[in-house]
């Protein structure tokens, strides 16, 4: 996927956190480590550093919401992980997404942490960040 296809889905998918835009997406593309996998519902975007792989975002198209491709992306993510190296993945969620939270949870991730209040949604009060990890080994 293109950073403009990306970000056009991210915008589909998100208002908290604030949508990235394309030119944001083009800048991860080229840092060091970052991976995206991607099929025609959506994307997974990751980076892996010293055996740890960050999942920075995964977006479905809200069309094809719960029908498994979340879980396929994740998979991916885990997989393309693991070939890089990663023994460990990580992700954060927002405290009010549970429909994220169930999903990663049901593939094996547990909380390890929490940020008070870090996502700022554009109404309402503030949201907690919950921290997740994975054994991938």
């Amino acid at each position: 996927m293109t950073p403009d296809a990306l970000a056009a889905l991210h915008a589909r998918c998100f208002t908290m956190p604030r949508p990235w835009s394309a030119a944001e997406f083009a800048a991860l593309l080229t840092s060091k480590g970052v991976f995206v996998q991607s099929t025609a519902a959506g994307f997974a975007l990751g980076r892996e550093i010293a055996g740890e792989s960050e999942l920075l975002t995964l977006a479905v198209d809200p069309a094809l919401q719960r029908q498994g491709h979340g879980r396929r992306l994740l998979t991916a993510f885990e997989a393309e992980s693991r070939k890089r190296g990663a023994t460990e993945a990580l992700l954060e969620v927002a405290a009010t997404n549970t429909g994220a939270r169930n999903l990663y949870e049901s593939a094996g991730y547990r909380e390890s942490g929490r940020r008070a209040l870090y996502y700022t949604p554009p109404q309402g009060e503030k949201i907690d960040a919950i921290l997740m990890c994975k054994t991938l080994i």
